[in-house]
C-alpha cells in the first residue's frame, strides 16, 4: 500500500479508501466468518502461522484478532500462556 501511495502520489490512507471501496481485499483484513475460523483452526491445535497461511494474512493478525476474541494463546512448546 506505501508503494502504491508513493508511485501515484496519494496518502497511503488514500490508497486504503480506494482500495476499500472498489472490493479490493486487503491482506490482514480478516472477515468475522475466516475470525471465526481462525478461532475454530487455534483451538484444534493449528499453529498461528499455519492459520495465517491458510486465511493469506499474518501470524500477527491473527493473534490479534485470537485475542479480540478472548482466545488464549499457546507459547512455541503448546503450553497456554
Amino acid at each position: 500500500m506505501y508503494d502504491l501511495a508513493e508511485r501515484f502520489k496519494i496518502s497511503r490512507k488514500t490508497v486504503s479508501s480506494i482500495l476499500h471501496r472498489t472490493g479490493v481485499q486487503i491482506r490482514g483484513r480478516l472477515t468475522a466468518e475466516q475470525v471465526d475460523k481462525a478461532v475454530q483452526l487455534y483451538v484444534s491445535g493449528q499453529s498461528l502461522a499455519r492459520i495465517a497461511n491458510k486465511l493469506g494474512t499474518t501470524a500477527n493478525t491473527v493473534r490479534t484478532r485470537l485475542f479480540e476474541r478472548g482466545v488464549r494463546t499457546r507459547d512455541r512448546h503448546g503450553r497456554e500462556r
